[in-house]
């Protein structure tokens, strides 16, 4: 039963009381019986104005929980004249008014939150207190390459790709630096906050690969254009100096002209083959900006058949076509992308051995190139290493062949990637702009 219940009974057998006793005055003075009427009906009406003074402040408390149970903070109420509920309206307005203040200013807060999270080009991955994807900004499902309802519920370890292994190895609290394939660099966070109460997990990831290619092309352009200047004046002054030396040769006798002769020619040929290397390494630095222009792409791989069809067969490597139906027009500089694939699928071939196969297959939409061998897989180890300045696995190598091969691709713009998918085949994949 309810106070104002309570208060209305009480009243009510109360009065019915005083009413059988003024009844009963009736029988022996009829002037007791008048006046006991008229203080009963003037206690009647001062106990309304009791109740309704005493109701009042319980409807504002009520009606103010219910507007607070429904988070509607506009509501106030206005003052009665009576100081006591005055003092209760006024507390009650200026806390609904912080209320709402607060209300408004978390509400400014989270739709900012909101937006710097959905426009940041940093990957955002959000979890639950069990390590679980809670959600994702656009960032991180374009890197995932999903889309968010998809992972939604899922454990770390399940993320597609290698994201999955990478992620749930994460340490708390700490970052580190990721290589997956090669080329792409990724600085990885895992960042502890609060939320109401409970610690949980975001996972921050942020792309380095522009900024530190950029780095390490400046710091190799700088050191291959020094060496190239200092090596190549010094040999042609040293050639020069030899080449004088063979005017002496006639007259020496004939046993030792010969042995002058040939030591001479080694000089000079060694000379010459250093001129060499370095160019090599002087070509990396001056791949022109590409020039391009709209190629079939099949028959830009026919042409490279043709060129290394003989190197093939040499090796007893068979040679695999998988190729779309409709050919792909693609915009590449020609000369340029005729480099890369030669690089590539002799690399693919010098990976396999004799009785394997290199498959070359094409997708028109989006134009796609995969190249894949059936050869040595490469390792975890050197897969993070694959495109980095001049690295080699070769015994004699000297790691331009795939260095040129990602300034190329990088110039063009294209998505690429080298790496030993689950099969067991290596995969080289490169995402083509349709022309």
């Amino acid at each position: 039963m309810t106070l104002r219940s309570k208060f209305i009974v009480t009243a009510a057998v109360l009065y019915l009381t005083m009413g059988v006793l003024a009844w009963q005055l009736l029988a022996y003075n009829q002037v007791l019986f008048v006046a006991a009427e008229v203080l009963i009906v003037i206690s009647l009406v001062l106990t309304v104005q009791l109740y309704t003074s005493f109701v009042r402040p319980l409807n504002l408390i009520a009606a103010g929980v219910e507007s607070i149970r429904d988070r509607d903070f506009s509501i106030k109420f206005m003052e009665t004249g009576q100081k006591e509920v005055d003092q209760l309206i006024s507390v009650y307005n200026q806390m609904i008014d912080e209320l709402r203040q607060q209300r408004v200013t978390q509400t400014e807060k989270h739709f900012l939150l909101e937006r710097l999270i959905e426009a940041s080009p940093s990957g955002i991955i959000l979890l639950d207190t069990y390590d679980r994807v809670a959600g994702l900004n656009p960032a991180a499902a374009q890197l995932l390459q999903t889309s968010g309802k998809d992972v939604v519920g899922k454990p770390l370890g399940e993320l597609p790709g290698h994201w999955g292994n990478s992620l749930e190895k994460l340490p708390k609290d700490e970052q580190r630096v990721i290589r997956p394939n090669g080329i792409q660099t990724y600085r990885c966070r895992k960042i502890r906050f609060l939320d109401r109460g409970y610690h949980r997990y975001f996972i921050l990831v942020e792309e380095l690969t522009q900024e530190l290619l950029e780095k390490e092309r400046n710091a190799y352009e700088k050191l291959i254009r020094m060496m190239s200047h200092e090596i190549n004046n010094s040999i042609g002054a040293v050639n020069s100096i030899l080449h004088s030396f063979s005017y002496f040769s006639p007259q020496l006798d004939a046993d030792t002209k010969l042995d002058f002769d040939e030591a001479l020619q080694v000089c000079i040929t060694r000379n010459q083959n250093l001129a060499g290397f370095m160019a090599n390494f002087a070509n990396v630095v001056r791949i022109p900006v590409p020039v391009k222009q709209p190629v079939n792409l099949h028959e830009l791989l026919h042409s490279i058949h043709r060129l290394m069809g003989p190197s093939f067969e040499q090796k007893q490597v068979a040679w695999q076509w998988e190729l779309d139906q409709e050919a792909p027009q693609v915009a590449v500089d020609v000369q340029q992308m005729e480099q890369v694939l030669i690089n590539v699928i002799k690399n693919a071939l010098e990976a396999t051995d004799t009785g394997g196969w290199v498959k070359v297959k094409t997708s028109a939409s989006p134009p796609t190139l995969l190249i894949q061998d059936n050869g040595q897989a490469i390792t975890p180890k050197v897969q993070e290493k694959l495109f980095s300045p001049f690295f080699s696995t070769k015994a004699n190598g000297q790691g331009i062949g795939l260095t040129m091969v990602r300034e190329i691709l990088l110039q063009h713009g294209f998505r690429f990637s080298l790496q030993t998918k689950e099969d067991g085949f290596t995969t080289f994949a490169i995402e083509l702009a349709e022309a």
